[in-house]
């Protein structure tokens, strides 16, 4: 199940693999003629070569996943004017935070596209015809929070790095690595969406602000378990769960 499909839009509607073969071309060795005696037959080794990737097409049919070239025609159609001058971004720049674009499969050659409002916390589906290019349909919902973007994990990283919290994360960072934390440069952030719990404390308001936990990986490696700690993405701070 597609992992943004599965959210509810409380408006009727129901939200929503490649299979690549490569065929390798088969042989059958022939005896060799014989030999005179005391005479050894060679023969020159049989060598076998993938065929080059082919191009990809600019636009797919039917239910084919979108090429890199409708993706970038649908985000170039779903963010309108409004939308872009009004939203924010994780960062807080001008325009909404973009999520993931899927394939609509009910309603012909047509792409979702997810984008998160940090102004308004608020979940946007816009639904882009990709034969016309057009914005179709748009949606939008509050306390929603599918899942993070590579944009929305680095901001993450930077907050908690610069929170007095992020002690035992540099020192589990040394443990880890011999070495100590000289910046996040090479290393990729893991982000979790997290939604609060009845008996959280430190972390209650997650779930309607947009919440993420962590797991860092240095660049030679290792695994940093720091999810004992929240980052609020929304509220910019970092809380250690009780």
């Amino acid at each position: 199940m597609d992992r943004y499909r599965k959210w509810g839009w409380g408006l009727g509607l129901a939200t929503v693999s490649a299979v690549s073969a490569f065929g390798l071309a088969s042989w059958q060795a022939h005896a060799a003629p014989s030999t005179p005696p005391n005479t050894a037959a060679t023969a020159e080794p049989a060598r076998v070569t993938d065929p080059s990737p082919l191009p990809e097409a600019a636009a797919g049919t039917g239910k084919d996943p979108l090429t890199s070239t409708e993706v970038d025609k649908a985000r170039a159609a779903a963010v309108t004017p409004g939308l872009a001058a009004s939203a924010e971004d994780v960062t807080g720049k001008a325009g909404p935070e973009y999520l993931a674009t899927e394939l609509d499969e009910d309603g012909g050659r047509r792409a979702e596209l997810y984008y998160y409002d940090y102004k308004t916390e608020k979940l946007y589906k816009q639904v882009v015809d990709l034969t016309t290019g057009k914005l179709v349909k748009s949606y939008s919902s509050t306390g929603m929070q599918p899942p993070a973007s590579p944009q929305e994990a680095k901001t993450a990283l930077d907050l908690l790095v610069a929170s007095p919290l992020s002690a035992d994360f540099k020192e589990a960072y040394r443990k880890a690595t011999g070495k100590a934390f000289d910046g996040t440069a090479g290393i990729e952030p893991i982000a979790h969406i997290y939604t609060a719990k009845p008996a959280d404390q430190g972390a209650g308001q997650c779930g309607k602000s947009r919440c993420v936990q962590l797991i860092v990986k240095s660049a030679d490696g290792h695994f940093i378990n720091v999810t004992d700690l929240v980052v609020d993405l929304s509220g910019r701070a970092v809380a250690r769960l009780k």
